[in-house]
């Protein structure tokens, strides 16, 4: 009922950028709060943005000021556009979402595929 498909991952050299998308497809469901998480080998996995519906934006200390979510509602997509990228970024990037059943009015946490971000010379 509710589909996250995630692209933009890859390999980056240290500096470079990357922008991420995530594109929630749904016919029954209203798109809350989205957000991108991060798990790197041996770690736990940590939330690194997050933007409301209404564009209210957190970020996690480590990529403030690198880092900027953003989303269109029209088209029910969060992207997370990465700058000044470091060797510490490389991870799996999931995109989060909390989805309301416009019938019930439950919400729901949907989670993305996954795609691999490698910063790396």
């Amino acid at each position: 009922q509710v589909q996250l498909v995630e692209s933009g991952g890859g390999l980056v050299q240290p500096g470079g950028s990357l922008r991420l998308s995530c594109a929630v497809s749904s016919s029954i469901f209203s798109i809350n709060a989205m957000a991108w998480y991060r798990q790197a080998p041996g770690k736990q996995r940590e939330r690194v943005a997050a933007i409301t519906r209404g564009g209210t934006t957190n970020y996690a200390d480590s990529v403030r000021g690198r880092f900027t979510i953003s989303r269109d509602n029209a088209k029910n997509t969060v992207y997370l556009q990465m700058d000044s990228l470091k060797s510490e970024d490389t991870a799996v990037y999931y995109c989060n979402v909390g989805a309301v059943q416009t019938t019930t009015g439950h919400e729901y946490i949907y989670w993305g595929q996954g795609t691999q971000v490698t910063v790396s010379s």
